[in-house]
């Protein structure tokens, strides 16, 4: 994880540099509304570094426990699962709203989004898998087993960190963007956003 952090930030640095390079060839005569519709574009491509991950191992017990007629009759379906997965923690672009006075030469950020699940790699090694005499495995119980287990995984993401240290990176980068709208004189303005809201898991789709 931290050679990721690594290179995103020398990533972060490099479009700083090359950002200021680019306005510094600029003409003063440049008007500003210009100048803000530039700076909105790089502020959007800075906002690209902002994803961090973590890797999880987890432990799950999986019981069927439909037709608890059959399974006394036919027998118990059961299976303990060992969860190695690695989550990826970002935010939707298409989310962040800004808008520019070109007047003040200030770009205002209006909406930030919240960090949210963007993918999550798994791999499933039964640990222990018991079949009943007459109840085996079903290709949908494989299915199904592998979806709990996926949402085992996203139900234990607001318990890891994960989504205190993207907001944490979200605020480092606004901080860059604030540095990059200096370089050119302008202001970002970023009072009315909020960066700590309670995160909230999403249910997988069936």
């Amino acid at each position: 994880m931290e050679l990721l952090f690594i290179g995103l930030a020398a990533g972060a640095v490099i479009a700083f540099f090359a950002f200021r390079a680019f306005m510094g060839k600029m003409s003063k005569k440049e008007n500003t509304l210009e100048q803000s519709v530039v700076l909105m574009e790089k502020i959007r491509s800075v906002c690209k570094f902002i994803t961090v991950e973590g890797d999880f191992a987890e432990i799950y017990h999986y019981e069927i426990v439909k037709e608890k007629m059959m399974s006394l009759l036919l027998g118990k379906k059961k299976a303990i699962i060992l969860i190695n997965a690695k989550a990826h923690i970002g935010f939707d672009l298409t989310k962040i709203t800004m808008d520019s006075d070109p007047k003040s030469k200030t770009i205002r950020l209006t909406n930030f989004p919240q960090p949210q699940v963007l993918s999550i790699e798994t791999d499933f090694n039964y640990y222990d898998k018991r079949e009943g005499w007459a109840n085996s495995f079903t290709s949908e119980d494989l299915t199904e087993i592998s979806r709990n287990a996926k949402q085992h995984i996203i139900d234990k993401i607001p318990e890891s960190g994960l989504m205190q240290q993207a907001r944490q990176e979200a605020l480092q980068t606004i901080q860059l963007m604030e540095g990059l709208a200096a370089t050119i004189g302008w202001k970002l303005d970023y009072s009315t956003l909020v960066l700590d809201e309670v995160a909230t898991t999403k249910k997988l789709e069936v």
